[in-house]
């Protein structure tokens, strides 16, 4: 046998394109070339896949080797063919079952002494393998634990190249080897902070219960110390935890990001970049490899913008479309990758660059000038996205003593939003919808649940006058109807009303 064919799988983003990798082996000058529009990384398996085999006991025969990448129109990166490459490739001598070889996925990097190393997006790789109907997948020992989270696909888990040729038969000496270790982690941890540890705030506390409740976007704004950061880290801890579909779609992020991955976590993700962030850190891309930004991460959780007036303004406004359409396409020359991005937006700022500006017994030493530039960054259609703006006050010593008994902890503000999404998943299960914050605004103006006049009146008003844009006025409709649920009643109040309009623009009624 002169030819032999194996799989490997291309990632563009989260979508999987499974590739054929044929090797053959022909009487000329001896070469190694590899062709079907691989890039450089990829270029470089050459050496590689020798070295490996070579130190493996398996050396490629001296002879010209062409392997193809199929299909060549898809773009292919990385190294994580080389597996395949080098399996295709001895098996061009006859050496393993060539049927045991078709019907094998194989992905993972080559060192030189031949070990397989762990590469990210195993997972997202894994899953569109088993799509395309794939049952078995060999991996890099590191990854297989990631790849394991894929039912219905058979996962090997190889230390090196020895251990996969002689898996598929290939008669090799065995050597033992110590696997390569998985990269440690790089995401900062979140602790299971308690929502009591926040004292004095019980008005920002039900503001934020709200958010959760109906999955709304929220801007805090107030001194340093007030307790803003605070409150945003304590938000996913209050969210319900993550269904096995949505935990899948967070591990694949994770692991497409280069983050490993062993176990599906239930918790929702907190992403807080610095503000130093650029607009590819937010959204997502890359020259040669297209990776998940922020917003991408932050899906199925919490993104959540500290010292939001320090981003730079088309950062921010890069954040207009992803909360509209809840997905995110990056396109370069030649490709396109979509990643989802439903996240919940939480925006916290001071209200000046020193911060004391309106903070009674402090000093604002900020220009006017100076003052409204820095607030300028929030752009008008930015913070029409918004459905709560809530302004905080530092805790006085006395408020600290009155109000500690009457804090709320985070396992009874938990229940509180289970039982009020619960209650909207009930309303709306003939709907695509299944959170206040996602629901259509000309189905909550005119569709069955359509609110009686009288009780519209104050957002009327205000929508007549100029207060409102249309936009803002859905997004007090829907704050509105979670506020409802959390109080149990069937639908949205007056109160509800005002109080929607009031935590979107403090307007009272």
């Amino acid at each position: 046998m002169t030819t032999a064919r194996t799989w490997a799988i291309a990632l563009t983003g989260l979508d999987g394109d499974l590739v054929e990798v044929e090797a053959d082996l022909s009487n000329q000058t001896p070469e190694f070339r590899i062709i079907g529009l691989p890039d450089k990384a990829l270029g470089e398996a050459v050496q590689r896949v020798h070295n490996a085999s070579a130190n493996c006991g398996l050396a490629l025969p001296r002879r010209r080797l062409t392997v193809n990448l199929s299909p060549a129109s898809v773009p292919k990166h990385g190294s994580g063919f080389d597996v395949a490459i080098a399996i295709a490739s001895l098996a061009t001598q006859g050496r393993m079952d060539a049927e045991s070889i078709a019907q094998t996925v194989h992905i993972g990097e080559l060192g030189l002494d031949g070990r397989l190393r762990p590469v990210p997006g195993v997972l997202p790789a894994v899953m569109a393998a088993a799509r395309e109907g794939k049952r078995r997948v060999i991996v890099p020992h590191a990854n297989a634990a990631e790849a394991s989270l894929v039912e219905g696909i058979e996962v090997v888990g190889a230390v090196s190249l020895a251990d996969v040729a002689r898996w598929h038969g290939a008669d090799v000496e065995e050597r033992r080897l110590d696997p390569v270790p998985a990269p440690a982690s790089v995401r900062e941890q979140h602790g299971d902070a308690d929502l009591a540890d926040v004292i004095g705030q019980r008005e920002a506390v039900e503001a934020l219960i709200a958010a959760a409740a109906g999955g709304h976007h929220m801007l805090m704004s107030g001194p340093p110390g007030a307790g803003k950061t605070m409150l945003a880290n304590r938000l996913p801890g209050i969210l319900p935890a993550l269904d096995d579909a949505a935990a899948l779609e967070v591990a694949a992020i994770r692991s497409l990001s280069g983050d490993p991955v062993s176990s599906l976590a239930r918790r929702p993700p907190l992403e807080a970049p610095h503000h130093s962030a650029s607009i590819a850190a937010l959204v997502g891309g890359g020259s040669r490899v297209l990776r998940p930004g922020a917003i991408a991460r932050a899906t199925h959780g919490v993104l959540f913008l500290d010292e939001v007036g320090e981003f730079p303004p088309s950062a921010l406004d890069a954040l207009r479309q992803p909360l509209e359409k809840g997905a995110i396409t990056i396109h370069r020359a030649g490709v396109a990758a979509s990643f989802p991005a439903s996240f919940q937006l939480i925006l916290a700022t001071n209200p000046c660059p020193c911060g004391n500006y309106g903070v009674r017994g402090a000093s604002c030493i900020c220009p006017p000038m100076a003052i409204r530039r820095y607030l300028g960054k929030l752009s008008g259609p930015l913070l029409d996205r918004v459905d709560i703006e809530l302004g905080l006050a530092r805790v006085s010593v006395a408020h600290a003593a009155d109000l500690t008994v009457d804090s709320v902890t985070t396992d009874a503000a938990a229940a509180r939003v289970a039982e009020a999404r619960a209650r909207a998943a009930h309303r709306l299960c003939d709907t695509p919808w299944r959170i206040n914050a996602r629901v259509s605004g000309p189905w909550l103006r005119e569709g069955p649940l359509a609110l009686a006049p009288v009780v519209r009146r104050p957002i009327d008003a205000a929508l007549q006058r100029g207060s409102l844009t249309l936009r803002g006025y859905d997004r007090v409709l829907r704050v509105a109807w979670t506020l409802g649920d959390l109080a149990g009643r069937a639908s949205p109040s007056v109160h509800d009303i005002g109080r929607a309009l009031f935590m979107k623009k403090g307007i009272t009624i």
